[in-house]
């Protein structure tokens, strides 16, 4: 009788030994985020994340939870992987300092066709990379092999941050009010939204390579693309420790046009100059191979503005000095009127 074809989980296409050798690459990476709360080592079944009771009276954590999206097609092309983990990071820790938390700890998830240590390595690096810039400990990931699902070569990521704030110094827009003055710090480029519409106008058009100068940008526009999402962690943190900020927009998915309003209270607008700031030569690009209207790429983009910080004016210069010292470049875009929470552009 013929012997049968013995057949394991490896001959399935999931490699635990790649995967073992992944965290053992990755675990220097991920000891250099920690804090002095996070109680456990690398590769136990939860992370343990201690919390200073004597710092807060009342905390309230806030959380959030993103990915990078399409951006990482742009990626695997390239086959460049150390930036987006830094792009995932920050679409998670943008979002909750918002509202004035100190982000603590973050969580990531990669689903991968194909194991390959060396290139989990790689984006794990950006992960911790991102978490070092906002401040919080990288407390623990998953990374799943799923060979037949996803084409080798394919990845996707995912993370979860959480922070806390005093909750009588919660920022939430409530406080906004005619007359307050808006500040835009700005991007570091496209960031990650849009990425679909790059895709199709860069890629699937076959215009343009990835490899190539084109004229405006100060590097090949596959480059251009991979710049890594700005943190503000660090800037925002500042500011509202010192200073009475009413209001922080996150310029993410939706652009200028759909973000400001969500921190508008009842009965005001956000009328903004737009010509207080020089928009990026990459969003003009795309404007004119998409040949789409310029109301369409501010619902989009976030057309060189990564954060919208809403202040009293009496306190505007002093927030606006704060932050060019913190090394963030803004512009005094706009200010509140009366209104029906929406964003008016002159």
């Amino acid at each position: 009788m013929e012997k049968s074809e013995k057949f394991g989980y490896k001959q399935a296409g999931v490699d635990i030994e790649a995967g073992a050798k992944a965290v053992e690459l990755m675990k220097k990476e991920v000891k250099s985020t920690f804090r002095p709360e996070v109680l456990t080592e690398i590769g136990g079944f939860g992370g343990l994340f201690s919390f200073d009771k004597d710092k807060y009276k009342e905390p309230v954590l806030v959380s959030g939870t993103d990915g990078v999206g399409t951006k990482l097609k742009i990626a695997q092309i390239m086959d460049k992987h150390d930036t987006v983990g830094i792009d995932l990071v920050a679409m998670c820790v943008d979002d909750i300092v918002v509202s004035g938390a100190e982000p603590l700890f973050f969580l990531d998830y990669i689903a991968i066709g194909k194991l390959i240590p060396e290139k989990v390595a790689r984006i794990v690096a950006g992960v911790a990379s991102g978490c070092r810039m906002a401040g919080c400990a990288l407390l623990g990931g998953e990374t799943a092999e799923h060979p037949g699902v996803m084409p080798p070569n394919d990845y996707d990521l995912a993370g979860f941050c959480v922070g806390v704030v005093e909750k009588s110094k919660i920022i939430d827009g409530s406080k906004i009010k005619e007359g307050d003055i808006i500040l835009g710090l700005a991007s570091s480029g496209l960031h990650s939204n849009g990425y679909s519409l790059v895709r199709k106008l860069f890629l699937e058009k076959g215009n343009y390579s990835l490899e190539e100068s084109v004229p405006g940008l100060d590097c090949a526009l596959g480059e251009e693309l991979l710049k890594p999402t700005k943190i503000y962690a660090s800037s925002i943190l500042k500011i509202t420790k010192l200073f009475s900020i009413k209001g922080i927009a996150h310029i993410t998915g939706g652009g200028i046009t759909e973000n400001i309003p969500r921190v508008l209270p009842e009965g005001c607008d956000a009328k903004i100059d737009l010509s207080s700031w020089s928009i990026p030569p990459i969003f003009k690009l795309i404007q004119k191979e998409a040949d789409i209207d310029k109301e369409e790429m501010f619902k989009t983009f976030n057309m060189g503005i990564g954060m919208a910080v809403t202040v009293s004016p009496k306190e505007v210069d002093s927030v606006e000095e704060l932050l060019s010292k913190e090394g963030e470049r803004v512009f005094k875009i706009g200010e509140v009127v009366l209104g029906r929470r929406e964003v008016a552009y002159v």
